[in-house]
């Protein structure tokens, strides 16, 4: 199944995908939890059905179950074209730097022996057909030297509170999964490894955070492990890759993370870039797509 938001930015909706149709998922649980006398909030997003136990893949299945055994179900479905919005407003970002060895080799840097882990700002996300800004200030303060790249990678969406999990244990945290295009203004990383500094900067520029279309639920990817990736640019191939060369797969990631700090629902791993980074300009169509998954499409705006 995948979830996703659709709508207008001012009242937004979730809906779900399931046998190629989509349905208004708020519009179903509201009439699910109404007749066990649970009360939704108003707004209905991911992140809070998440944090509240309304909703997990479990639940997920019962409502479709319930729907079709009441016979409802296609009262809700979808009929019309739909706008998709981001599907989900992550809590935080954790980022794996290097977890592909041919992007740390293009990177000059070694390959890591234990993950290398940072976080992007959530105030960089949006969704997707949103255009990535390209600032104005990259090309004034650095000049020839400017660089903005793309980066496709896996996402993957924190379901329930995850703290020292065992790697045996880590998928059973997993709601599922997305697209990130970690946008990186690539010099200023550079001259941040220099001095010693930490990256964030770079990666945290407002719109650096592409997300969606939509996320596809833990058991709608048979194989997470053999997922193929790709970026293109202009329709031009860029990054193409594949999740079974991954250094540090997802439950030693989420092993290592929580390790340190504590995931909540509705918070986001992003696993790794391959190599194929490049720099981009203002008018660049930018196409991320991960098999299973979709396609996340932006374009490079120049800001005013």
């Amino acid at each position: 199944m995948k979830i996703f938001s659709y709508g207008s930015n001012s009242a937004p909706a979730l809906g779900f995908r399931f046998d190629g149709r989509n349905y208004s998922l708020s519009g179903l649980l509201r009439v699910y939890y109404f007749q066990s006398a649970k009360i939704l909030p108003d707004e209905i997003n991911l992140k809070s059905l998440l944090e509240t136990g309304l909703l997990d893949l479990k639940v997920l299945e019962t409502v479709v179950c319930w729907a079709k055994d009441k016979k409802i179900l296609e009262d809700y479905r979808l009929k019309k074209d739909i706008k998709f919005l981001l599907p989900l407003w992550p809590g935080k970002i954790i980022a794996l730097g290097r977890n592909f060895a041919e992007h740390a080799k293009e990177q000059g840097a070694p390959v890591p022996t234990e993950p290398i882990i940072f976080e992007k700002a959530n105030s960089s996300v949006i969704g997707p057909e949103t255009p990535v800004i390209y600032p104005s200030f990259i090309e004034k303060e650095y000049g020839k030297e400017a660089r903005v790249d793309h980066e496709v990678e896996l996402a993957v969406v924190i379901g329930k509170t995850a703290s020292r999990v065992q790697a045996k244990e880590a998928m059973k945290y997993v709601f599922g999964y997305t697209i990130i295009n970690d946008m990186t203004a690539r010099n200023i990383q550079a001259l941040d490894f220099k001095k010693t500094q930490p990256w964030f900067r770079s990666k945290s520029i407002d719109t650096f955070c592409p997300l969606g279309p939509w996320i596809a639920t833990r058991d709608e990817i048979k194989n997470i492990n053999n997922l193929k990736l790709e970026l293109r640019v202009n329709g031009v191939v860029k990054q193409k890759d594949s999740t079974k060369t991954f250094i540090f797969k997802i439950p030693e990631m989420i092993e290592y993370i929580t390790k340190y700090l504590t995931l909540f629902p509705g918070d986001v791993i992003s696993t790794g870039t391959p190599d194929g980074i490049q720099p981009l300009k203002p008018g660049d169509v930018m196409e991320a797509e991960i098999e299973g998954i979709g396609i996340l499409r932006n374009k490079i705006v120049k800001e005013r």
